[in-house]
């Protein structure tokens, strides 16, 4: 593993001149009626250009066959070295795009017409971001490290949280991120994640905040055991995103967690084990505590490394690294039921839904330098390969977000 040392946080604001052609650009919003309902963007990992950044691919996805295109002027330059992880704001108007190479967060404004406009960067606290998770007031980042100086990629040490309050948006400026919020319990900006009474490395995977943004659940897993053991951190999120450990945190995770997603009911936590392949699922109190399931866990295709409830529909889906599948699953009461198995690009690392519809489902395949696509049907789950797929990316894909697209034909709904 390669690991950038933290430095200071920095705030690096696009000129009010860049800004200006960015906003006579974007104002030219659709005046005909489109087909496209949606716009994913896709981070590939693999450095390009000048500057060895990685790229972001644009695409639209068209409404009626779920076709994925990309925008013109797309890929567009992640600012920054090996992008592995995306987040959207809640207003829609702003990527977060994690550069793990360069230890930083970069910030895009997102036009009308799906263009992406470098906006800012900040440092992460910590050290080798690998996940995000955004409400609409405050951005989650996962980091690999503690910002402490013990700790290199030769002697590891546990991973943190932290987290960035959200400004809100105005006509004029998109939500920006301020200070790093600080950990009263150790006077810094990050949460680490620990076991109580114990200096076993902690390696975390995932971040999900619940839709009500009450908690946050961080999925990661003991590597100075054998086996691994998994846990699930849980944290209550306060008033300036202060972020308080819930009552019985860690809770058990099976082995190796990898992933993690949360109904749209805040009621079920789904955590994909890359070990065990199986998929467990855990009860959320109001309190934010979780308890397993009864029947869970539910088998899973092998490795899985990414999973998405459908925030409209009784659905599930996972993607099976090793399988190159995804996985289907029909949820009644939290509970899962396989309705079968579709063939993705090799090696699946990311997966989506389209926030517009919830009609299209897509995963980024790392092996395969492609995206896969599927409209799913909103009354039985299944999946129907979407014209043309795979879509041709850059090399290395490893995140996917998507916002509904604001001109004239978002928000189409299917009957």
């Amino acid at each position: 593993m390669r690991m950038k040392f933290n430095k200071s946080s920095q705030l690096v604001l696009v000129s009010a001149a860049g800004l200006l052609v960015a906003s006579l650009v974007t104002a030219c919003s659709q005046l005909t009626q489109t087909l496209t309902v949606d716009f994913v963007y896709v981070a590939s990992s693999k450095a390009a250009g000048a500057n060895n950044y990685g790229e972001i691919d644009a695409f639209e996805i068209d409404s009626e066959s779920g076709r994925m295109r990309q925008i013109p002027s797309s890929p567009f330059p992640s600012a920054g070295r090996d992008p592995v992880a995306e987040a959207v704001s809640a207003d829609n108007g702003s990527l977060f795009v994690a550069n793990q190479d360069d230890n930083s967060i970069v910030q895009f404004v997102i036009g009308t017409d799906g263009k992406l406009y470098p906006y800012n960067t900040v440092n992460t606290p910590g050290i080798y971001p690998l996940a995000l998770a955004a409400n609409k007031s405050s951005l989650f980042v996962l980091d690999t490290y503690q910002p402490l100086p013990i700790c290199s990629t030769a002697d590891p040490c546990s991973g943190s949280v932290a987290v960035y309050p959200l400004s809100t948006a105005t006509t004029s400026t998109p939500a920006t991120l301020g200070t790093p919020v600080t950990n009263p319990a150790i006077s810094a900006t990050y949460w680490p994640l620990t076991l109580p009474g114990k200096t076993d490395i902690i390696l975390p995977t995932a971040i999900n905040i619940l839709a009500s943004g009450a908690y946050v659940y961080v999925t990661a897993y003991d590597s100075s055991v054998t086996p691994s053991a998994g846990y699930v951190f849980g944290f209550s999120v306060g008033s300036g995103g202060v972020l308080t450990p819930l009552s019985g945190s860690p809770f058990a995770a099976g082995t190796q967690p990898s992933a993690v997603s949360s109904s749209a009911s805040n009621s079920y936590l789904y955590v994909t084990d890359y070990a065990k392949n199986d998929v467990l699922v855990y009860n959320v109190a109001a309190s934010g505590s979780l308890t397993p399931l009864s029947g869970s866990p539910f088998p899973s295709g092998n490795q899985p490394s990414a999973i998405v409830a459908d925030p409209a529909y009784p659905f599930l889906y996972v993607a099976n690294s090793l399988d190159a599948t995804v996985t289907a699953y029909s949820v009644s009461n939290g509970a899962l039921t396989s309705l079968g198995t579709y063939t993705t690009g090799e090696q699946p690392v990311a997966i989506g839904i389209d926030p517009s519809t919830e009609h299209f489902l897509y995963t980024a395949n790392y092996l395969g330098n492609n995206v896969s696509g599927w409209e799913l049907s909103i009354t039985a789950g299944t999946l129907l390969e979407s014209q043309y797929s795979p879509y041709t990316a850059n090399a290395q894909p490893t995140a996917v977000a998507a916002i509904p697209h604001n001109g004239t034909g978002g928000g189409v709904q299917q009957p």
